[in-house]
Formats: structure tokens, sequence, C-alpha cells
């Protein structure tokens, strides 16, 4: 069922399981993200036997049909959005939501079931935490509904675990710049310094930001403020917070440094790009 938010009275096209038990996924008309947490599951997706063993997410779309074989002490909890959850910058009481041609990107190919992709997805020890932590927090935001911004907050997540995930999975075997790569990815909102960056590669700077060239043509900050600029364009552009919370959010410690480092890179301010990204054609519902 929809969430009524209470504080703009309107449907919210979201969902949130504790306890996922796999016998009526995929949700109608939904993408659903599966978390597993312990055990594994044997099912059929599409006709296509898979086996998900924790820690994993798997990924479905509307299209995916999905039988249960068996559950060995599984334990799973899932969450699941309209595709329109994304596109719907704004709403008002008068006139509902207000759609428009705006498209989340990061995460979506994860729900791709082309060529071999069984939308199972590992995750790693280091970033179990942080994404188990945000699955908490959107699980908590759908029922208690905080403030007026929580579905800005479940977006902020979403966009989050999606992106980890994403990210975790481009590459097979670990290198260096790997390493360092989930290591970002994972730790982005915290404060990290280059010392950071080389201890968890065991290479120093020279030789880190060699290699990280060869991969990214940044260099590992480089990189890392590349991707808080990319993650924080999802966040203006998909909800409404604030630009110190988007600053926060992203890792950067103040809004000025945030405002200061978009407008060199992007070539605009922040609220400019968050205008220019919103504008749209207006349909009354």
């Amino acid at each position: 069922m929809p969430q009524m938010d209470r504080y703009k009275n309107r449907k919210v096209y979201i969902e949130f399981n504790t306890e996922e038990n796999f016998n009526k996924l995929p949700y109608e008309e939904r993408f659903t993200i599966v978390f597993v947490t312990n055990g594994s599951v044997n099912l059929k997706l599409n006709d296509y036997p898979i086996k998900v063993v924790a820690p994993s997410v798997l990924c479905l779309s509307k299209e995916d049909r999905i039988q249960v074989i068996e559950k060995n002490n599984s334990a799973a909890q899932s969450f699941c959005f309209h595709p329109d959850f994304f596109n719907t910058a704004y709403f008002s009481e008068e006139t509902g939501y207000m759609s428009n041609s705006l498209k989340i990107e990061t995460g979506l190919s994860l729900f791709n079931k082309e060529n071999i992709n069984t939308g199972v997805y590992y995750v790693t020890e280091k970033a179990y935490p942080k994404i188990y932590e945000w699955f908490f927090i959107m699980g908590t935001e759908v029922h208690a509904q905080s403030d007026s911004l929580w579905v800005c907050r479940i977006k902020k997540y979403l966009i989050q675990i999606l992106g980890l995930v994403e990210e975790l999975n481009k590459s097979g075997e670990q290198s260096p710049v790997d390493l360092v790569l989930e290591y970002i990815h994972t730790n982005y909102s915290d404060k990290i310094s280059l010392e950071d960056l080389t201890r968890c590669a065991h290479l120093n700077r020279v030789s880190l930001n060699k290699m990280f060239k060869e991969v990214t043509s940044y260099t590992a900050m480089g990189y890392l403020l590349t991707y808080r600029l990319k993650l924080s364009e999802s966040l203006l552009t998909h909800t409404d917070m604030s630009l110190n919370e988007i600053a926060r959010a992203t890792g950067f410690e103040y809004d000025t440094y945030f405002i200061k480092q978009f407008t060199a890179k992007r070539g605009m301010t922040p609220t400019e790009f968050r205008k220019s990204s919103r504008e749209f054609v207006y349909y009354y519902q």
C-alpha cells in the first residue's frame, strides 16, 4: 500500500517491508530492492535458477517473475518504489504531483536483466554496515515520517544505496585502486584524507595517484571530489534538502566550501543547477 504523507496530503508510492518472505515479489508497478542479511534463498528468476546468499542485494523490476524454491535460515528486508518516485521534485496540495521528465540515473542499471545479469549483487564486508544503516533509516522514515522532509531523506538514502551497490559491482578482482574506490564509495560522507586512501591501498601517494590516473583520469582526491559532486547533483535535483544538508551528506564540512567547489567545477551555483534541472512541463492531476 502507498504511504500517506501526513504533512503534504499526498500519496507516496513506496513501501518498506521489514520481514521480506519473497512470496509476493516483485511488487506491482514497482522497482524493488531486497537486502538479504542472513542465510540464503534459492529462486527461479524469469525461469533462471539463482541463489541469493547473504549479504547481498536483489534488484527486481516490475517485469520480473520470481518463484521461491528453498529458503535456508534467510532474513531479508525490502524497499519498493514506483518508477515516478524520483520524478516528483515538486508537489502542491492544489495540483498534486507535477510530473516532469526528470529521471534518476544512479543505480538503474542494477534492475536491467539483459545478458547474464541476474539482479543479485554481493555486498562487501566494509559496505555492509553502511547499507544496513541506510536501510534502517529508510524503514524508520517510512513508518515515522519524522518531519516534512521525510520523503527527501528516503530519496537521499535510496540514491546512496543504489550508487554504492552499483559501484561495488563494476569490477571483479580488487586492485589497490579498487580498494580505494570501495573505500570512497562507502565513506564519502565522512572526512577523508589522502593518508586514509594511501593506507587503504598500501601505497605511497605518488604511486596511488599514478595508478588512479591510469584508471579514472583523476588523482585519488580529485576522484573523491568528483564523486561527491556527482551525488550532490542527484540530491539537488530530486530532493528539497538544504544546501547545508546536502553538503554534510556528501562529505563537505561547510556549505560555503561545497558551493565554492560546485560552482568552480560545474560553472553554476548549486541553486542555479537545482533550478535548471527542474525545468519541466506541468501536468495537472
